[in-house]
């Protein structure tokens, strides 16, 4: 979660005013001028490419090379929350680039997507080998080439000193930070070679964070005083893996690293794998376990270079597709502190209370309420 004041968080089902704050900036935030803010809201979401996108209207800017346009323009916005008898508190809300920008009568429409939208759009003229080096140097390489001097923050649990060989980017910058695959289909993704993930945050700093699990800490508490509409639950296995084999290959003909196995092993849970599905997959049958179905995914990448580098990548796969089953929309009163990623604990009828994981929030700017979509770890027997 973003900071916020305990004051802040406390008073956010009371009423308190909440202003919002537009700058725009032409020299990659340099500098920094304040906007006349009309209308819209912000979507965080960590499921899309881009983890914060936005909509808004600027009243009566100016426009052209020295104001406004959709070529070097960056905006930033922030969420104010004003507790009685003290100074309004201001939000992120995202740091922006223009996707389109549209002539309205009181002045501009923009829809705005994150930074990581200049690194998509930077793509390599011509196949170039990056490395051998460490994690980190390689991306801050990729990164700054498209964001000069922008900063990149490397959360605790990610091991961004690991070396990596070299390997060859065809042109996709963005898949070669991130999680993507180069033209013949290999993993080529720092972030996903060390069980991490990508984005850039609502400040506007590139990082690289380990996936958040359900054991993650809870950041809010939500009763139901505090939800204004009846939670919808909803179940489906899409996307769902118990059994991840994880393998390190340069496909030059060298030894292979792995494979590494991360399975899901609590006899409690309804995506049970059973005692040892790699060793034992008999074991089911012998053991009288009808109920265990196991649904494997694969992950090979030449930058996965060590067994324990490919262990950390299964854990971190099998955290994130085990909780896909169970999911939850409600609506709450707005906190535009939560971030994707955050764990919460909701209640979801009087009394029975549920750990979750934000996968998007969205709120309009100004608003009071905020739509959350979440899932958890399948329902325990």
């Amino acid at each position: 979660m973003l900071p916020i004041s305990p004051a802040a968080l406390a008073a956010l089902g009371q009423a308190t005013r909440r202003p919002v704050r537009a700058e725009w900036s032409n020299d990659g935030g340099r500098t920094w001028t304040e906007a006349q803010f009309g209308s819209g809201g912000v979507t965080p979401d960590r499921t899309s490419e881009c983890r914060y996108s936005a909509s808004v209207e600027l009243l009566a800017p100016p426009r052209g090379r020295a104001g406004i346009n959709s070529i070097t323009t960056e905006v930033r916005l922030f969420q104010g929350i004003g507790v009685p008898r003290r100074d309004i508190e201001w939000i992120p809300a995202g740091w922006y680039v223009i996707d389109r920008l549209k002539q309205t009568r009181l002045g501009v429409a923009l829809e705005l997507l994150g930074r990581e939208d200049v690194i998509r759009g930077a793509s390599l003229p011509m196949a170039r080998t990056v490395g051998p080096d460490t994690a980190q140097a390689c991306a801050r390489t990729l990164v700054w080439e498209a964001l000069p001097s922008a900063p990149i923050a490397w959360r605790s649990g990610v091991k961004g000193s690991t070396a990596l060989p070299a390997f060859v980017v065809d042109e996709d910058r963005w898949a070669a930070v991130s999680g993507g695959t180069d033209s013949a289909g290999v993993s080529t993704g720092i972030a996903a070679s060390l069980g991490a993930e990508v984005y850039a945050d609502a400040t506007g700093i590139v990082t690289f964070a380990p996936m958040p699990t359900l054991a993650d800490p809870v950041v809010w508490r939500i009763p139901r005083t505090l939800a204004t509409a009846e939670p919808s639950e909803e179940e489906t296995n899409e996307g769902l893996v118990n059994l991840w084999v994880v393998t390190g290959d340069s496909g030059s003909g060298g030894s292979v690293v792995g494979p590494a196995y991360a399975f899901d092993d609590d006899p409690a849970s309804l995506t049970y794998a059973g005692p040892d599905p790699v060793a034992d997959p008999l074991a089911p049958q012998r053991l009288g376990l009808p109920g265990v179905r196991v649904r494997t995914g694969r992950y090979a990448s030449p930058l996965v270079t060590t067994q324990a580098q490919a262990d950390d990548v299964a854990r971190a796969r099998l955290a994130d597709s085990l909780g896909v089953q169970s999911s939850l929309s409600f609506t709450a009163v707005c906190n535009p502190a939560l971030e994707p990623g955050d764990v919460v604990e909701v209640e979801v009828s009087d009394g029975r209370w549920e750990r979750h994981l934000i996968d998007s929030n969205p709120y309009t700017l100004g608003g009071v309420s905020m739509t959350c979509q979440t899932r958890t770890s399948t329902r325990r027997l």
